[in-house]
């Protein structure tokens, strides 16, 4: 799953102008205690907790939070044990888990357009339409949205659908290079950006240009449980979280230094974080052309549930396919915005 996440994952104007942030009778009370915990180790996706947290927005606000490191164990899996009150996860993950009876909710959508792309090596003419992927070897993680996201991208573009899965064992970009796979996934933001620096020639193939629903790809989820006991600290954690995102867009180099500063060594690569930040800002990913940032778009959320209902990928607790598609706007709110 952390892998799959982060795949998907198969993932800002000053806040402080539009954003008042004024101390409000629970933020002069006792800091609140709260944690997040991560999807993967310290990256650009994470760039507004680490900002809110060095400039204090989380503090402004009467919280004290914790950044939990990633573990083995999934965010969403903290959240809907009680581990974590909230956690960096995707759309994906959501869908599935609250489809099998955990209590996660999205809360908070980190990016507002999918990060993810099928890549193949540049070299490789025999693949210039998705359809060309067909009978080729597909290296990834086993996953039943892996098979039905790229079985979609092909019928979608006149193929049969039909290819063969590698689980990999090895990175992506490595797998392709010594030729044990013909195609693969990455997260443009952050594995496309290091390629393009690494100059390694790759092309690729964005999903929503052959038919499968645009996801906003990372997000923060809580638990129905944590929002109705704190339902002040999980307001004002998502707005200075939605503050820090937004500074980020507005002041990217001393963002990306907040980022590598808190990140306690963790990111060596300063060239890869600053070139990431600069991708997600320039592509709209952080915030969309009209300025909108954190909030869940319900279109695309009806969208992709549909999608994941019509290929049997939601599993109710016992793991079957669920017969009833769920109403997936209790899967997620935008209510801690105001």
């Amino acid at each position: 799953m952390p892998l799959l996440t982060r795949r998907q994952a198969l993932a800002l104007t000053l806040a402080s102008a539009t954003l008042p942030f004024a101390r409000t009778a629970f933020a002069a009370a006792e800091p609140a205690q709260v944690k997040i915990a991560l999807d993967w180790t310290p990256n650009t996706n994470h760039i507004g907790l680490y900002v809110a947290q060095a400039k204090n927005f989380y503090k402004d606000a009467g919280l004290d939070v914790q950044i939990l490191p990633y573990t083995d164990t999934e965010a969403g899996t903290l959240v809907a044990n009680g581990v974590a009150d909230f956690g960096i996860t995707g759309p994906i993950g959501v869908f599935t888990q609250r489809a099998a009876g955990a209590d996660i909710k999205g809360v908070y959508a980190v990016v507002q357009t999918e990060t993810g792309r099928v890549i193949f090596n540049d070299s490789r003419k025999d693949i210039q339409h998705p359809k060309d992927l067909d009978g080729k070897t597909y290296g990834g993680f086993g996953s039943a949205w892996e098979n039905a996201l790229i079985s979609a991208i092909i019928r979608n573009d006149g193929g049969e659908g039909k290819f063969n899965t590698v689980t990999l064992g090895t990175s992506a970009y490595e797998a392709l290079a010594n030729g044990s796979v013909d195609f693969t996934l990455e997260v443009y933001t952050w594995e496309g950006i290091e390629a393009q620096l690494e100059k390694k020639a790759v092309r690729r193939f964005r999903y929503s240009d052959y038919g499968v629903p645009d996801e906003q790809t990372t997000l923060i989820a809580s638990s129905d449980a944590y929002i109705a006991k704190n339902p002040e600290a999980a307001k004002a954690f998502i707005q200075a979280t939605k503050r820090g995102f937004d500074y980020s867009v507005d002041h990217p180099d001393e963002s990306a230094d907040l980022l590598i500063a808190g990140a306690n060594g963790a990111l060596t690569n300063t060239d890869l974080v600053k070139a990431s930040l600069k991708e997600l800002i320039a592509g709209h990913y952080l915030k969309t052309a009209d300025g909108k940032s954190g909030v869940i778009d319900p279109a695309k959320t009806l969208a992709l549930g549909d999608f994941l209902f019509a290929h049997g990928i939601l599993l109710d607790g016992q793991g079957a396919v669920l017969k009833d598609k769920p109403d997936f706007s209790t899967y997620y709110t935008n209510a801690l915005f105001g």
